[in-house]
This record gives C-alpha cells, sequence and structure tokens, in this order.
C-alpha cells in the first residue's frame, strides 16, 4: 500500500514514453484524494519540462491520477482557453513517493473555441509501430479514449468543472512554497 505524502507537499509527476525514456516533469504539490484518485496541483510558476521545452505555470491547474491508470486528467483555472486536458496513459501510478505514468500519445481536450477532441491521432499511429505497443493495449486505449471524450462532452464528474473548482480551491488555500521550494529559489 503506498502512503500518501501531506496536502501541500512538493512532488514532481514524472511522465516517460513506452520505451523508457524521459517525456514530461511537472512540479507540483499533493492536494489530497477523493472517490476518483489523488490530486495535484501547480500554481502559478511552478515548471513543467521536457527535452527541448521548459515553460512556467501561467494559470493554476489541478490534476487527477485515478486508481485505473490509464488516464490522467489536468484542468485549468478559468482563463486558460483549455479547460480539460487528459493524457491517455498505461502504468499511471505511485513509484515510491512520485507520481509517475508512460504517456501514450493521445489525449482528449475541451479548449475553446474547437470543442472537444481526441487529439494526436497520428503520433498514436506512429508510436504505436515505432514502439510495438502491444494489441490489447492499444485497443484498450483506444475504447478508453472515446469514453473520456464522452464523459467529458456529459460533464461528467469528475470532468465538471464544480470539481476542478473545489480543488482549485484547496490549492488557493495550501500554504505557498517556501523560498527553497519556489521557482528559481523566489
Amino acid at each position: 500500500m503506498t502512503v500518501r505524502p501531506a496536502p501541500g507537499t512538493p512532488l514532481e509527476f514524472r511522465w516517460r514514453k513506452w520505451d523508457g525514456s524521459p517525456h514530461w516533469v511537472h512540479e507540483c504539490v499533493y492536494l489530497g484524494s477523493d472517490a476518483w484518485g489523488d490530486w495535484f496541483g501547480q500554481r502559478v510558476g511552478m515548471r513543467s519540462a521536457r527535452t527541448g521545452r521548459d515553460v512556467r505555470v501561467e494559470h493554476a491547474n489541478v490534476s487527477l491520477l485515478p486508481p485505473s491508470g490509464e488516464w490522467v486528467l489536468t484542468m485549468n483555472d478559468t482563463g486558460h482557453r483549455t479547460r480539460v486536458y487528459i493524457d491517455l496513459a498505461w502504468d499511471a501510478r505511485w513509484d515510491g513517493d512520485e507520481p509517475t505514468g508512460i504517456d501514450m500519445d493521445l489525449d482528449v481536450i475541451d479548449q475553446q473555441p474547437r470543442g472537444i477532441w481526441i487529439d494526436d491521432r497520428d503520433e498514436w499511429d506512429e508510436h504505436r509501430v515505432a514502439f510495438g505497443y502491444p494489441a490489447d493495449i492499444v485497443e484498450r486505449l483506444e475504447q478508453v479514449a472515446v469514453d473520456l471524450e464522452r464523459r467529458v462532452t456529459a460533464h461528467e464528474k469528475p470532468f465538471h468543472p464544480d470539481v476542478a473548482a473545489h480543488w482549485l480551491s484547496v490549492l488557493a488555500e495550501a500554504a505557498p512554497p517556501s523560498a527553497e521550494e519556489a521557482p528559481d529559489g523566489r
């Protein structure tokens, strides 16, 4: 059984690709858990980095790691044009005291003004051949992507804006980072 950190604990969410190569690393804080899984938050100024890209968060966001390990949900604060971003994943879980996952290319996005769609099908098609994704995992994640698109469209919980608002308020109430935790030591 994984012991969860105390709410407000800084940590990094580490993504990798199927072949084990590093992908995104997100600075975040643990917020707590509910019926849908474990929640993390990124304050304005926290880093998200991967090879060739290093960004500072401009809008607070919260992410959900559900027990299934097949996806990770991110919901942005108001003002960001992307309301929902879901990374399809494999083996998204706790690895010791850090959340990790394998990015499986497909994403479900709700973004203004475009709406809701499944993104990166071209990358999915390329990588499932190049990385040799097993057929059963391909079939399963394609079903999961379609189901997530339906659930986001229906605003089912946890994809409902009220759920994001709750966890964004938890993030806002969490103690601000110390000087050591703050980006660039500020």
